[in-house]
């Protein structure tokens, strides 16, 4: 009977290997796939912000920014783009000792800043096309707001909800690589994403958009009047969108990605298939 989908083992292993090669790209292609995989999850963040910022109802806002927001993730295993929450994936590959942590870590932070680097040229263009221009300024406003709410989470908020987001993300990333088709690969990113927008759960690399883009609607004064008349925030809570406070969010949150995607998806995957993807391995390669 012919196999429509890979089995977990499969999965893992299809994983471990990806990692692997992840780890040992060399420099200037890893900032470059950084920079393109935060560009993606930007594109994501800005057209699904367009289609719910005019839906008063937060399920149904929600609900409808998450059918939008996918096509980032979707782009990047498509196209190619090194994220830094996928990557988290990697501790796989450190504790089956086919990767050092340095190497691990080393991936990490230069994934990280790439994909801060390619959010914020999204963000820039998105301020200046005059997307935020849309409903009378009220997708200015409403960048504005979401950038307030972001910055003013508490740390056990941000660490609970990355972890929740990066669960869901990471997880994801193993269904799309068990799907052996596009059809099956798309509609495998689509409901986890989904579900973690919906739930409203913090993404490190989505808040490099939310975040500047929202300061930068800030120094746009229609767009703070806006912000100011349509959800009643104050001149002090728009004030307090700066770089030093954005670290309130980026800091709990990007701890809780790493958690959810380590502690609570990969290192738990590996074991639960260790001695299995052990076996299947050695036997892989004396065949």
């Amino acid at each position: 009977m012919e196999q429509h989908f890979n089995t977990p083992l499969e999965v893992i292993d299809n994983n471990m290997k990806a990692g692997e090669g992840k780890a040992h790209l060399p420099l200037g292609k890893m900032i470059l796939l950084g920079i393109m995989a935060g560009a993606f999850i930007a594109l994501g963040g800005a057209t699904s912000s367009t289609a719910a910022h005019a839906i008063d109802n937060v399920g149904l806002a929600r609900f409808v920014a998450g059918i939008i927001f996918p096509v980032g993730l979707m782009i990047i295993v498509f196209v190619g783009g090194e994220l830094f929450t996928g990557n988290c994936l990697i501790v796989m590959d450190v504790v089956g000792k086919k990767v050092t942590w340095f190497e691990c870590i080393r991936n990490l932070i230069v994934v990280y800043f790439s994909n801060l680097i390619g959010a914020l040229i999204i963000d820039t263009l998105i301020y200046f096309s005059g997307n935020l221009d849309y409903t009378g300024g009220l997708l200015g406003a409403y960048a504005i707001k979401v950038a307030v709410g972001k910055v003013g989470i508490s740390p056990l908020k941000g660490v609970t909800s990355g972890i929740l987001c990066n669960i869901l993300v990471c997880i994801a990333i193993l269904m799309a690589a068990a799907a052996t088709d596009i059809v099956g690969k798309v509609w495998a990113i689509f409901f986890p994403i989904m579900a973690f927008v919906v739930g409203g759960f913090e993404h490190c690399v989505a808040n490099m958009f939310y975040i500047p883009v929202g300061m930068m609607a800030a120094q746009n004064p229609a767009y703070v009047a806006k912000a100011q008349e349509a959800y009643g925030l104050t001149a002090e809570q728009i004030q307090g969108l700066t770089v030093l406070h954005s670290l309130n969010n980026f800091i709990p949150v990007t701890i809780g990605n790493i958690l959810g995607g380590m502690v609570f998806v990969g290192i738990p995957c590996f074991f639960i298939y260790k001695k299995k993807w052990q076996k299947w391995h050695e036997e892989s390669k004396t065949a």
